[in-house]
C-alpha cells in the first residue's frame, strides 16, 4: 500500500494549490513534481522514525498525520496533527540531520513527499521560492510559540476551549450553532494539548453540563461560541 502512486492525481495541480507554490511557474511546478513521491498510508504506517534521515519534506493531503516524540519510558507525547495541505520537515530538511520526532498515520493517508534535491534546484532557479518557504517555517515557529505560551499561561480547560473555537471565524454567524468534528481521537488531542484524556473527557462533559456544547462521540455542537468564549475567560 506505501509508495503507490494514484494515476488520476494531478500533482502539479495539487501543488499550485498550496501557499508554498502559489506563484510558481507550471515549468517549475513540473520539476518539483518529479522529484516528489506519493504514498498511501493506512492508520498505524510511519511516515518516518526518529533517527532515520531526511532528505525531504511532507505534505498531507488527505487524512491526518501526528508528529510525537517518546520518552525513556515510552509515554508519547504527540507535539502536533497535521491535516489537509499540513506541511511539516521542511527546516529539518536543511539540517543535514536524522529526523528527530516520528510522524504516523493516524488515519488512513495521502502524503506527498518532497524531495530535498527538488528544492535546492528551484532555489537556485528563483531564490523567492527560498523566501516562501522562510515564511513557512516562520508561520511554524510562531505556532510552536504561541503553544508554549498556552501551556504556561492557560489552564488545562482553557486550552481545550480555544481548541474547540480554533475554526471558529470571529463575526460570522457568531450566535449560531457550530459544529465541530474531532479529527482524531480524544486521546490524541489530548496529547496534543499535554493533557490526561481522563481530563480532557472530564472538561467536555463539564462545558456539556453547563449547556455550552453537546456531545455526540468525535462530533460537538457549540451551542453559542460567545458564550463559550467568555466561559474560557473565567
Amino acid at each position: 500500500m506505501d509508495n503507490q502512486v494514484r494515476p488520476s492525481f494531478d500533482l502539479p495541480r495539487y501543488l499550485s494549490a498550496l501557499p508554498l507554490f502559489h506563484d510558481v511557474a507550471p515549468a517549475e511546478l513540473m520539476r518539483i513534481a518529479e522529484g516528489c513521491t506519493i504514498r498511501r498510508l493506512a492508520r498505524g504506517q510511519h511516515v518516518f522514525r526518529v533517527g532515520e534521515p531526511c532528505e525531504e519534506f511532507h505534505v498531507t493531503v488527505i487524512g491526518q498525520v501526528k508528529l510525537y516524540a517518546l520518552s525513556a519510558v515510552g509515554q508519547e507525547k504527540v507535539i502536533e496533527i497535521i491535516g489537509p495541505r499540513g506541511s511539516f520537515a521542511e527546516a529539518l530538511m536543511f539540517t543535514g540531520r536524522p529526523y528527530i520526532v516520528n510522524a504516523q498515520a493516524v488515519t488512513d493517508a495521502l502524503v506527498v513527499s518532497v524531495s530535498k534535491k527538488a528544492v535546492l534546484g528551484e532555489i537556485e532557479r528563483d531564490p523567492r521560492f527560498c523566501l516562501r518557504m522562510l515564511a513557512g517555517m516562520a508561520r511554524r515557529l510562531h505556532g510552536l510559540v504561541r503553544d508554549v505560551e498556552d501551556y504556561t499561561l492557560c489552564t488545562g480547560a482553557q486550552r481545550i476551549i480555544g481548541y474547540l473555537l480554533r475554526d471558529v471565524v470571529e463575526g460570522a454567524e457568531p450566535h449560531g450553532p457550530v459544529d465541530v468534528s474531532l479529527p482524531v481521537s480524544k486521546a490524541t488531542i489530548a496529547s496534543r494539548l499535554s493533557l490526561t484524556p481522563e481530563y480532557f473527557s472530564r472538561v467536555l462533559h463539564e462545558l456539556e453540563s453547563q449547556g455550552l456544547i453537546q456531545i455526540e462521540r468525535r462530533d460537538i455542537r457549540i451551542l453559542d461560541p460567545k458564550a463559550l468564549a467568555a466561559y474560557q475567560m473565567q
